[in-house]
């Protein structure tokens, strides 16, 4: 008959119901099953109609593969309508072939594999070469009922135990009060007969290594000369490179798989995956310790001991938990307070700041009040002394007001328009005062006009210092609306132009300046020099 594909945990379960029936547990990426198959499929096809061989892989049972207690891959087992008589491990076919031969409940062993059974009178016999005794034995129902009633103590643990999987054989360690039974004593062979003998003398000869270590290199490598080499020069200074080389017993089987970063034994190859993801280990190798399963006594042991534990985590976990939200929580109130103070400072610090501009303005308010107090002293002083009258008008020559003063003409009231009429006739700017006409412009402080007049003033003289013979520059519109926003309206600002050497020509108007032809170069050079440095203290 052909080898049947099963591709589910219920056809399996179909399968079994057959008398005769022999299945393969497997795995996709297992490379003994790849390689064991088609000879699994000739066997298969040399049966007659009364045996049935049938083959599914772990992937397509998944977590049900526990169900059948399959701890190595691949794995054979016989059935009967539903009810296993005995099982294989490893691809030993000379062990499937007694089994089917046989057809009876007995155990097989052979070398690669591992196999288990109800034979008593086997197990006696192993338990009596180990020097121990037999137990109480008891039937396979009453077993099965066994594990049954450890599965349910386990699922009533699971609330307890969210990350313990259910497992009926589960993992050991070396310091386990788990029993680790060894396997039956076999012929021991001595691992060094068959070694090269000419690799050795080679090793030993021509490269001056110890028979011992030459040994332990080429068992331990490649077996070649250079694997052995490089073998011994990274384990020289191992304590034990020099112990004897122990003797390996013939025939034994692998029973379990031991972890070489922990030395941890595990009992099958889910143990064995579980075990990689948690821990992340993955230098794996075979054993030869078989691992007892726990009994129900011990299983509620094992379960107690684990929910104790798990209980134990957990009241760590949450003190732990307890001190991380006392620590947040003083963190919280300490950059509370932090953030408090940053902002009383900052509005301190504004208050200084508010409390000083006022202080500032209260003074300068005072200072003004008292300019203004003695100009009008001097004048009260004046019109004592003149009957009355003030001989001096209010300009250049006056008092200086912090406002704005136009030049208004319009708007004056003189007694006597002839009069005005003459002294404007009459007036003649001063070179020697230019340094109180800048002062003068120096004092307008409001909006920085003051600032501003200055740097017209500077361009008018600078273009005719700078260009003497350019014609355009001899020439200052008065109508212009620079003039009139930013000179005009400051006193001083104009006759300090005359002084330097602008007038107003005759016959031409009163709206334009022209510099005279016989203006000093050296009075404009240095009324250039003497708003330069006006300006740059103005900025101060």
């Amino acid at each position: 008959m052909p080898l049947h594909e099963i591709d589910s945990a219920e056809a399996l379960k179909a399968f079994l119901q057959g008398s005769s029936v022999i299945v393969c547990f497997s795995a996709t990426w297992c490379g003994p099953c790849k390689a064991s198959k088609p000879t699994l499929e000739a066997l298969a096809n040399e049966m007659t109609n009364t045996i049935k061989i049938g083959i599914v892989y772990e992937d397509t049972l998944k977590e049900a593969i526990h169900d059948y207690n399959v701890r190595a891959f691949p794995t054979y087992v016989s059935y009967e309508q539903g009810t296993e008589q005995n099982r294989v491990e490893g691809a030993d076919f000379e062990a499937i072939r007694k089994m089917i031969a046989s057809g009876k409940a007995s155990s097989f062993e052979s070398e690669g594999q591992s196999l288990g059974g109800s034979n008593l009178s086997a197990r006696e016999a192993r338990l009596a070469r180990l020097g121990g005794t037999t137990t109480n034995t008891e039937d396979e129902s009453t077993k099965d009922v066994d594990m049954k009633d450890a599965k349910a103590n386990d699922e009533a643990a699971a609330d307890d135990k969210p990350a313990a999987k259910k497992e009926e054989t589960p993992d050991v360690t070396m310091e386990s009060t788990e029993e680790c039974i060894p396997v039956d004593d076999k012929k021991e062979v001595d691992p060094t007969e068959s070694l090269d003998k000419g690799l050795l003398d080679q090793l030993t000869s021509s490269m001056g290594f110890s028979l011992l270590r030459a040994q332990k290199g080429l068992l331990n490598s490649n077996g070649t000369v250079e694997g052995a080499i490089e073998w011994i020069m990274q384990h020289q200074d191992d304590d034990d490179i020099d112990d004897p080389i122990p003797p390996k017993a013939a025939g034994v089987s692998a029973r379990s798989y031991k972890c070489n970063e922990c030395g941890k034994i595990l009992s099958n190859m889910a143990n064995l995956e579980l075990h990689a993801n948690k821990t992340g280990h993955s230098d794996f190798e075979e054993s030869t310790t078989e691992v007892k399963a726990l009994t129900p006594e011990e299983k509620v042991a094992k379960i107690e001991e684990i929910k104790q534990l798990l209980k134990a985590k957990r009241a760590e976990r949450e003190e732990a938990e307890k001190v991380d939200n006392i620590d947040r929580e003083k963190q919280r109130r300490f950059m509370g307070k932090e953030m408090v103070k940053t902002k009383e400072q900052m509005e301190a610090e504004q208050r200084k700041r508010e409390a000083l501009q006022r202080k500032r303005e209260k003074e300068a308010f005072k200072r003004e009040r008292e300019r203004l107090r003695e100009e009008l002293a001097r004048d009260k002083l004046e019109r004592q002394k003149n009957k009355g009258k003030l001989k001096s008008a209010l300009g250049a020559d006056g008092y200086n007001p912090s406002i704005i003063q136009y030049d208004d003409s319009n708007g004056q009231d003189n007694q006597n328009t002839e009069e005005s009429a003459v002294a404007k006739k009459k007036f003649k700017a001063d070179p020697s005062k230019i340094d109180s006409y800048i002062e003068k412009v120096s004092s307008y402080r409001a909006g920085g006009d003051g600032g501003k007049c200055l740097k017209v003033l500077l361009a008018y003289v600078s273009n005719v210092v700078n260009n003497p013979d350019e014609t355009k520059f001899r020439t200052i519109n008065m109508e212009n609306k620079v003039f009139k926003n930013k000179v005009k309206p400051f006193v001083g600002a104009k006759p300090l132009l005359m002084a330097a050497g602008f007038q107003k020509p005759e016959g031409i108007g009163n709206d334009v300046l022209v510099l005279s032809d016989d203006a000093e170069r050296d009075t404009l050079a240095e009324t250039k020099t003497k708003l330069e440095k006006a300006l740059e203290a103005y900025g101060k």
